[in-house]
């Protein structure tokens, strides 16, 4: 099958999901086309069965932002042609759907059908998308779109509620590779950040205020408080200034590491005891399942689709958003004992297991050919 996929090229989720999905079809003897305007940071190594295709567009001084959702739609239009692509899977819905529809109207004046796949990856509907600027292009690229994922069931919820979508959505959860997210042994590098033997808690995200890292500073003091620990915060972003001033003001200084935007970031998740993700809202969790594929179990907020990865008493703990108490007694609970702390880690790698790329990837190619004969019955 030749595929189309659209997606964000930087940090973040739905980039991360979009081009570990395109490398595994790719895997599988499907030839994939990713279009975006910067090459994807984790599509790093050659395969014969990926090419990619660069978005140009010209800053004219007419324009205050440049058309990237016109340049997008032209370039799909190319590549369809050019590569008789048979599927395009978009991910994140603006502008992607939109310019999707518009490509596809265009391929269809010229005789090809090019059917399209929207998977809403949470912001797209959460935040961005319910913006009333945005709602009815939103509303109406969804429910022109062949086939409609959503990453988990609680974000499928919210898209009906906010959303007059009138097709059925599918669930397909993100997914973790073990070939790469696996227990690793760091032994060595932990020994350099924890010389005497503390605990080492991780956080990694885009340092937004939805994501709440303060409230990891303030748990993380409250668990240094009972014992030796170390915080490594990972990623950058608009807040990490703000979290910068108040780490040093409220927490050992010598005890919280910020790293910056890191690509092994299973090496840091090895050397990990438990993860921290306190986010306002999170469709999914991608973090906190990579956390879990290493072997860290998952102290977070309760929020969107985070129950259905981070099982209470399980594979961690959930509390309400904001409660910086019940998130740091939780966390003491699971790292005063070793035995505790040992079982913690063994359920948090068995739930990761039914996320691994091995069974969520047919739930894909199977919704591709149905979302194709569906398109072809109609066309």
């Amino acid at each position: 099958m030749k595929i189309g996929i659209v997606c964000y090229p930087t940090y973040g989720g739905s980039g991360v999901v979009a081009t570990e999905l395109g490398k595994a079809l790719a895997d599988k003897g499907h030839q994939v086309h990713f279009i975006t305007y910067k090459q994807p940071f984790r599509l790093d190594s050659f395969h014969e069965n990926i090419f990619y295709h660069e978005v140009n567009f010209s800053n004219y001084p007419l324009f205050d932002y440049p058309p990237y959702e016109t340049a997008l739609a032209s370039k799909i239009v190319d590549i369809a042609e050019y590569e008789q692509l048979e599927l395009l899977h978009v991910h994140y819905a603006i502008p992607h759907a939109s310019a999707a529809y518009l490509a596809k109207q265009i391929l269809k004046e010229k005789g090809y059908h090019l059917p399209f796949i929207t998977t809403l990856h949470g912001t797209d509907i959460t935040l961005v998308g319910k913006d009333e600027t945005f709602v009815p292009v939103v509303t109406f690229s969804i429910n022109k779109s062949d086939g409609i994922t959503t990453v988990s069931q609680s974000l499928k919820d919210t898209t009906y509620e906010h959303f007059d979508i009138r097709k059925d959505i599918e669930v397909i959860p993100n997914f973790i590779d073990f070939s790469r997210f696996k227990k690793l042994d760091k032994d060595h590098f932990r020994k350099v950040i924890a010389s005497n033997g503390e605990k080492i808690i991780m956080h990694t995200s885009n340092f937004r205020k939805v994501k709440r890292v303060d409230d990891v500073v303030r748990v993380f003091c409250k668990i240094r408080q009972e014992m030796p620990a170390k915080l490594l915060l990972v990623g950058d972003g608009p807040e990490r200034q703000n979290i910068e001033k108040m780490s040093r003001q409220v927490c050992h200084q010598d005890d919280v590491h910020f790293l910056g935007k890191q690509d092994a970031i299973e090496e840091l998740l090895a050397i990990s005891d438990l993860f921290i993700l306190p986010s306002e809202t999170e469709s999914f969790g991608l973090a906190a399942l990579e956390a879990m594929a290493c072997q860290v179990p998952v102290i977070s907020s309760n929020t969107g689709g985070l129950p259905e990865i981070n099982i209470y008493g399980e594979t961690g703990f959930l509390s309400p958003v904001g409660d910086v108490d019940d998130m740091a007694a939780n966390a003491i609970r699971i790292l005063e004992n070793e035995e505790t702390l040992a079982a913690f880690k063994e359920r948090a790698f068995k739930q990761a297991q039914r996320f691994s790329l091995d069974r969520i990837m047919p739930l894909y190619e199977a919704y591709y050919i149905r979302v194709l004969e569906q398109a072809s019955a109609t066309a």
